[in-house]
């Protein structure tokens, strides 16, 4: 009988004295509940993904000095974790990503991951040699392991990736049981997903499986937990907490794992529009927390996107840590600011009104004469947006203040905003949300009672930068734009794919046209947080002034 630990922790990337105090803390936890085994995440030792930090070679110096200190722990109970570790291959990379097998005060075994992802937000194979001729499984207390890292168990697929498979070389070697640990980012299909994978496995093998996944967000990347115990068929013994640290305690016995706290019931929500909203917490809580920033500042419009941020924003901060401006113009309608005044008051938020009509007409005189003759445009109207932009960037600096974006995907998809003004900002809270997903998520913080005011959720949406705006002069209904949307940008599809699906081809070619031309704006946005399988950012690398011709 073999006690495994499963411990689901939130890592910084970087952070050697707080990585490797949280993993000593639970190692020393775990000893003392008697358990022979402990197991981590992916790279948990530096954090995932340290990206170019991986290059510098004093940072591989601190993993390999961390992991002697973690070793120096692991008396009377072993440990695997998460680092990098030396590259045997001359000509190949200098360094593999692996997963440690500590016992005895010292490193006993080295596993290295084989299958390097480079798709979407991946990009290992730029740092890491990947693992071709190495499987061995490892043991303890009488029980084979075969260790697997993240990707390792995920080329089970009929449409495979890579040449090779690495539990098809483990399972020569009869394990009793497979452990993956992981450092895989969340959206909101990818519980699914991972279930499926995994339960391939488990059935292709008939092995149970135990899977450990980071939690936490570093930066656009949100790492949702879910940490799983997996029988033979597949079937869920017990899920971890999302969005949560946890640790869990198992039995391997006789090729069963036993939950030894089996009422403890996991935090996972099958509603998509649920999980978005916890992820969106975490992400803005930990982008704070791990920069050590306290205080949020953002425009508040009276319209759905601002209102949206500024709970978010409270639900990860607080709301003594939380300040918004509102800055209406001539073109303001009362009942925005009314909106807003109503929001501010039910978060018990600070809030200050300062009317931007006065700059507006200052900066409008001193262009008067460069202006002349010419019609108001979108010119002024981004005037409007930019000194919007500048005072709230005032207070950041002055304060000490992050600026929040409130620009969501719909808008940022076709470039609906303006640059150096709505679109300033240190993060992108609703850059891979959709517009009508705001809307989802206005009604589910709503549910239980009204925060957001309904008059909010209800109006037309207007940038109010003229008079009687509305989104829908420039942009179709959100609803027929976001099924396009997303068919181009999470699916991929064609123009003409598109356009079988019943849509207009005029107006197809016109939305894609404006997706690609205004690249250049969002490559200046700030880090979005991701929650979808097709995030703009780093999962979705587009030439900014590339020319694509619809049909």
């Amino acid at each position: 009988m073999l006690k495994i630990a499963l411990a689901q922790v939130n890592f910084q990337v970087g952070n050697f004295e707080s990585n490797t105090q949280k993993i000593i803390d639970r190692i020393q936890t775990a000893k003392a509940n008697n358990t022979g085994l402990i197991v981590f995440s992916e790279l948990s030792v530096c954090g995932y993904p340290a990206r170019d930090f991986l290059t510098y070679p004093h940072f591989i110096q601190q993993c390999y000095k961390s992991i002697s200190l973690i070793a120096e722990q692991c008396q009377g109970i072993a440990a695997i974790v998460g680092a990098p570790s030396p590259s045997k291959v001359i000509a190949g990379k200098n360094i593999y990503n692996s997963a440690y097998l500590l016992s005895n005060g010292k490193v006993q075994h080295i596993i290295n991951k084989s299958l390097l992802p480079t798709y979407d937000v991946f990009d290992e194979y730029r740092y890491f040699e990947s693992n071709t001729n190495d499987f061995s499984c490892i043991e303890i207390n009488g029980v084979k392991i075969a260790v697997t890292v993240c990707e390792d168990l995920w080329d089970v697929d009929m449409d495979k990736m890579y040449k090779q498979n690495p539990m098809d070389e483990l399972v020569k070697q009869s394990p009793d049981v497979m452990i993956n640990i992981a450092a895989s980012p969340f959206n909101y299909e990818h519980r699914e997903d991972r279930l499926r994978v995994f339960k391939l496995n488990c059935e292709k093998y008939n092995l149970p499986l135990l899977y450990v996944n980071q939690t936490g967000a570093q930066t656009e990347l949100i790492f949702d937990g879910g940490s799983l115990a997996l029988d033979n068929k597949g079937e869920i013994i017990q899920e971890l907490n999302y969005f949560e640290e946890q640790v869990a305690y198992f039995e391997f016995e006789n090729a069963v794992i036993k939950h030894l706290q089996p009422n403890n019931s996991s935090t996972h929500s099958t509603i998509k529009i649920a999980r978005i909203h916890d992820a969106l917490v975490l992400g803005i809580k930990d982008y704070f927390a791990k920069l050590g920033f306290t205080k949020a500042i953002l425009g508040l419009s009276g319209g759905i996107d601002s209102a949206l941020v500024a709970v978010l924003a409270v639900r990860a901060l607080g709301s003594a840590n939380v300040k918004v401006l509102l800055l209406p113009s001539q073109y303001s309608s009362e009942h925005s600011i009314n909106d807003a005044l109503a929001l501010a008051n039910t978060l018990n938020i600070e809030y200050e009104i300062v009317n931007i009509t006065q700059a507006n007409t200052a900066v409008e005189a001193t262009l008067a004469n460069a202006f002349s003759g010419l019609a108001f445009n979108v010119t002024e109207e981004n005037i409007q947006a930019r000194l919007r932009g500048l005072l709230l960037m005032a207070h950041s600096n002055k304060f000490g203040y992050v600026l929040l974006n409130t620009t969501n995907k719909s808008e940022a998809a076709v470039g609906y905003g303006t640059l150096y003004g709505d679109m300033c900002g240190g993060l992108a809270v609703l850059g891979d949300v959709y517009k009508t997903e705001c809307y989802e998520l206005s009604n589910y913080i709503n549910k239980d009672a009204v925060v957001i005011p309904t008059n909010s959720i209800e109006k037309p949406p207007s940038a109010e930068l003229r008079p009687n705006q509305k989104d829908s002069d420039s942009l179709p209904d959100y609803d027929v734009l976001d099924t396009i949307l997303r068919a181009y940008i999470e699916h991929c599809n064609s123009p003409e794919d598109i356009i079988a699906k019943g849509h207009n081809a005029a107006l197809v070619n016109r939305v894609l046209g404006m997706v690609n031309i205004n690249e250049f704006k969002r490559f200046q946005m700030a880090p979005v947080l991701r929650v979808s399988p097709k995030a703009f950012g780093m999962g979705r690398r587009m030439p900014l002034e590339g020319k694509y011709k619809y049909v």
